[in-house]
């Protein structure tokens, strides 16, 4: 039997064991011990208690006084798709600064590590949640804040190291107008220091801590979805394996039912569609979408109210709100601030379907509209929803919403993921990957296409997922 070794890639990295600078129980005590040593705490406040924050201009914008940062805005959505009309208006977050998301990672003795971060951010639901090692916005690293220097920010200028992962991302689209961020992985080949909230983790050990409700963060999942699952020569490697050395080589690193599936959707060439069908699909939605969205000021959006507290839709508890916080936070660049958060106490729904097509694994992507998407359409999970407690009992549910939660499904993945706690207060959707039995028929609607796991990574490298997409490709496991 040949000898299948891909010590130093990513792949390797996910599955192993045996090895870590860091044991799971010694990371735990150093998790719990960082959250007492916090100096943490943060309170609503009336807007009218926000320090360097405002409305401005007769409450047309909600803005820092910096001209930075972000604003909040009203914004006026007119959809046409066919012969349906979407239109209503919103607040949205303008922040049209392009943010820096980097994990720094080193091969050492043959597996590759990541430089994690446990960070504090005002909305977390938990106190300290797993972030990039640097995760700064434009106004955070040229310090408008008057504050620190981001950790390993000179390390990233100094650019001693190579690029493994360069890309610009999209955010919410629902919530942000056009932003995006640049997602990064660099390797070093040197010692650096490792400062007091930070620790070098395995892909493996940063797994099994996403399969827990909200502890790792949003930037940390967009950046890592953007990781080869299979690199090139390990594919062209499991493809030579006879069958008899690839179920060897599956037990010998425990990869599971499930994980075989999603191996042989990343390295199989049986595809419903070719490449050139899914382009074609995705510029006839474009083609047959209009969008017209206009600025327009908070104080004249229709159905939103201005109050002391927060700005909130008429139906209060079914939509978000903005709100105002206080924060104390003793490891951040500036120890004490204000700021707006967006508000939802309402849990989200993102899926995935999958099913087995021509013996291969396939999902089921969805072509979603939203105001703040940069280029008309994105490619989105089969369900992308907020509120979906609500939306069980909405005559307009969306596609394969009763059969994801009926249990007419396998459910491959589960979990409660939160939103970017520097701009949403404690918002979280439910992360779910789940399977139909081979026999149970889904039709593509319009705006709905099958692409492998291979198909969905290629058109991930170009910005073409959203980060809701992106957020659940993240936690794809082959244990």
């Amino acid at each position: 039997m040949m000898n299948f070794e891909f010590e130093g890639t990513f792949f390797e990295s996910s599955l192993e064991t045996e090895r870590s600078l860091i044991h799971n129980d010694q990371f735990e005590k150093w998790l719990k011990a960082h959250c007492k040593l916090e100096e943490f705490d943060v309170q609503e406040i009336p807007f009218s208690e926000l320090e360097n924050w405002g409305f401005v201009n007769d409450s047309e914008k909600l803005s820092h006084t910096s001209g930075k940062f972000f604003t909040i805005e009203g914004l006026r959505v007119r959809i046409e798709q066919g012969n349906i009309l979407h239109e209503w208006e919103q607040p949205i977050i303008n922040q049209p600064e392009i943010g820096i998301l980097c994990f720094i990672t080193r091969v050492i003795d043959g597996v590759r590590y990541f430089l994690v971060q446990a960070k504090m951010e005002p909305g977390n639901i938990n106190v300290l949640q797993i972030s990039p090692t640097l995760q700064a916005t434009r106004s955070n690293f040229t310090c408008v804040h008057k504050g620190k220097v981001p950790n390993y920010l000179d390390l990233f200028m100094a650019k001693d190291y190579k690029v493994v992962i360069d890309q610009l991302q999209t955010e919410q689209g629902g919530r942000f107008l056009k932003k995006r961020n640049r997602n990064l992985i660099i390797e070093i080949d040197h010692d650096i220091p490792v400062k007091d909230d930070f620790c070098w983790l395995t892909l493996r050990q940063v797994k099994d801590l996403m399969k827990r409700d909200n502890l790792i963060n949003m930037d940390s999942r967009s950046v890592l979805s953007m990781i080869p699952l299979i690199e090139d020569s390990v594919a062209l490697s499991l493809k030579k394996m006879t069958p008899i050395e690839f179920r060897s080589y599956v037990e010998s690193k425990g990869i599971s039912d499930r994980g075989v599936e999603y191996i042989n959707s990343y390295i199989s060439e049986n595809a419903l569609h070719n490449m050139e069908e899914i382009l074609s699909w995705m510029t006839n939605l474009k083609f047959v979408t209009q969008i017209i969205i206009e600025k327009i000021p908070l104080r004249d959006l229709k159905n939103w109210t201005i109050g002391e507290n927060e700005i909130h839709h008429v139906q209060k508890n079914r939509y978000f709100s903005v709100n105002a916080v206080k924060v104390k936070a003793g490891s951040r660049e500036v120890t004490s601030w204000t700021q707006p958060l967006v508000k939802d106490s309402n849990v989200g729904l993102l899926a995935f379907v999958t099913k087995s097509i021509y013996g291969v694994l396939h999902f089921l992507v969805q072509g979603k509209v939203e105001p703040g998407n940069i280029d008309i359409v994105e490619m989105s999970p089969t369900i992308s929803c907020s509120n979906y407690e609500e939306r069980k009992n909405a005559e307009d549910r969306p596609y394969l919403f009763d059969e994801i939660l009926s249990g007419k499904f396998e459910v491959l993945s589960d979990s409660l993921q939160s939103e970017e706690g520097g701009r949403f207060w404690k918002l979280q959707n439910r992360n779910m990957i789940v399977k139909a039995p081979d026999d149970f028929e889904i039709k593509e609607l319009d705006n709905y296409i099958w692409m492998t796991l291979a198909q969905v990574k290629e058109f991930m490298r170009f910005g073409k997922f959203n980060i809701e997409a992106r957020s659940i490709v993240s936690s794809i496991d082959f244990k």
